[in-house]
Formats: structure tokens, sequence, C-alpha cells
């Protein structure tokens, strides 16, 4: 693939330290897709916010990407900066905020994500009204479905498409409904969207067997990963640490450990990008290495460590993969 200016300033610049390991983690990614294999991302932190659907979703058109986990936050983000994006305030000088300038933020209807505040009305509320009918008709037929397959079903319908405020080919979600991408969203309780799922649930409105759990979640991935691990096998590509990361690359001592499926491959290619330090206990901030002993890594595995902000990182090994 002829590389564009961005890959070619990368290959010219990134020589040493943590910018050899992006060049030498991108050009990973890229060799273990020629050769047949498939890739995970998993996405932690706010990076729906941070905008990363701005590469990511033409990583998922383009199908450099098989499989994604993520956070409820990050789910939910995006869809909220498709409808509400000019309502959102950046506040550059965030790290000067007091309490009564937190505060005064709240009282105004804004939620702060470091420099970003998201604007509870016109983005939680725009989308609860939508999510909820369809909550509610799945409820009534008695049907259960997974958090992402909601999500799926209220863009694919159209009902927000007047509302869109940003080009619909930045939004990472609108590509993964396109191509009904598998979504694993672990601790989906733990986001806005979880917590209002649970109102209506304590009001009477709805009952709790109509989403589906994280253990079906598990059960889904154990049976997908099983489907598309033969030949090169499938890389883990993980942005951040935290659950996003935790929850999916455990399925594979689940399948050795627990089901006895000996033969069944550890996962292929391994890179993080984190700013999380290695200290005791912390598993986000835990060397590669490290997974080898809980049957997640191979030996032989490429693993690939970028301590570094995944804001600026991801994009850069994005846009290599894609050739930009």
């Amino acid at each position: 693939m002829k590389k564009g200016p961005v890959s070619e300033f990368i290959q010219h610049h990134y020589r040493h330290f943590n910018a050899a390991a992006l060049m030498d983690a991108a050009k990973g990614y890229v060799t273990h897709l020629d050769e047949g294999g498939k890739m995970m991302i998993t996405l932690a932190g706010a990076m729906s916010t941070a905008e990363l659907g701005i590469s990511l979703a033409e990583m998922i058109r383009q199908d450099k990407v098989s499989i994604i986990s993520c956070t409820g936050a990050n789910l939910e983000e995006d869809i909220m900066n498709l409808v509400a994006h000019t309502k959102y305030k950046r506040v550059p000088n965030y790290r000067e905020l007091g309490p009564k300038d937190e505060w005064d933020l709240l009282e105004q209807g804004y939620n702060r994500v470091t420099d970003t505040c998201i604007p509870e009305e016109e983005a939680f509320r725009r989308i609860q009204k939508h999510i909820h009918k369809i909550w509610k008709d799945a409820d009534d037929k008695g049907e259960r479905y997974l958090p992402h397959e909601y999500m799926y079903k209220l863009l694919l319908s159209g009902v927000m498409k007047e509302n869109y405020e940003i080009p619909v080919e930045n939004s990472w979600m609108i590509a993964a409904a396109e191509k009904n991408l598998p979504i694993i969203v672990p601790g989906w309780e733990d986001s806005t969207m979880g917590n209002i799922f649970a109102s209506y649930i304590v009001k009477g409105e709805l009952k709790a067997s109509t989403m589906k759990s994280g253990i079906e979640y598990m059960v889904f991935l154990s049976d997908w990963y099983q489907k598309n691990s033969s030949g090169k096998g499938i890389g883990f590509f993980q942005i951040g640490g935290g659950i996003a990361g935790d929850f999916p690359i455990c399925v594979v001592p689940m399948l050795y450990q627990d089901l006895e499926m000996h033969e069944i491959p550890f996962w292929s290619y391994f890179c993080q990008i984190s700013d999380s330090t290695t200290s005791y206990g912390s598993y986000s901030g835990a060397v590669p290495n490290e997974k080898i002993t809980w049957g997640k890594l191979d030996i032989h595995t490429p693993k690939f460590v970028i301590e570094s902000d995944a804001t600026i990182v991801a994009p850069l090994i994005f846009a290599w993969v894609l050739g930009w």
C-alpha cells in the first residue's frame, strides 16, 4: 500500500522510545491483517468523546477491525456527539477550575469529561426518548437484546437523522451498525444509559430481563472467538486499561482452562496504549508478559506497549494501517 503524508512523517521521525514502539505496533497490526488475522479493538476511557470515531469509523468501514469491546460510556457517547455536537462546551483551562466552577457547569446542565462538557439535555435526553421506546417495545413483546443491539436498532431506524450534527462518516457507531459489527460492552450498567434503564426498572416500567447481561456477553464472545480464531488468529489492540480490555481478554483462559478446550489458540497479537504505570496490583499497568502466566498470551505472541496518551497515539496507528 502506498503511504500518505501522515504515514511518511511517522516512518521518518518515529525512531526511538515510545515513538518506535508506536511504529513497531502499527507495522505489526498491518502484518497481522495481511497474514489473514482478525483484530479486536478495546476502547476504555472516553475515547468517543475524544472523537476517535473520525479515524475508527474508517477502520471499521475498511474491515481493519473485526470486533470491538468498549465501555458503556464509549457506546453511548459516540451517539451523543452525533446528535448534540454543536451544544458541547470545551473548557481548555480545565486544570484551573475550582469546585465552584464545577458546580456552575452542573447547574448549566453540563457534565465535564476533562476539557469537554457534554450537554445533558441535548445529549442524554435526546437519546433517552427514542431508546426508551425501543426498550419498551422489546419489553412488551418479551424480547431480550444486548445493550449494543438496542443502540443498533436506534441508529438503523433513522429516527434521529434530523438531529445529526457531525458528518455520519465520523461516527464509529454508525459504521459499526451498518456492518453489524460484533460489540462487547462489559459493565454496561456503569453508564448513563445503564443508569436510565435501571431507573425504569425501579419505577416498574421495564423488566431487568429485557436487557441481556454481561455474562451473556461473555457467552457471545466465547462463541465468536471459537468461530474466528483459526488460521492466523485474533489480535488484541487495547486502548487504555480497565474493563473494556480486562473482560474480553479473559475469554481465552476461560475456554482453555474452564472448558478444557486445549486446542484453542492464544491471542495472536497484543498492543496496549496506556499511561498507567506498572505498580503493585495494577492490571492496567501490567506488562504483557504477566498475561502469559494467566494463559492469555503465548510466548511467541507479538507484544507492544506504548506508554503515551491514546488520544494522540491511536489515530496515528490507524492512519498507518489505513495508509494515510
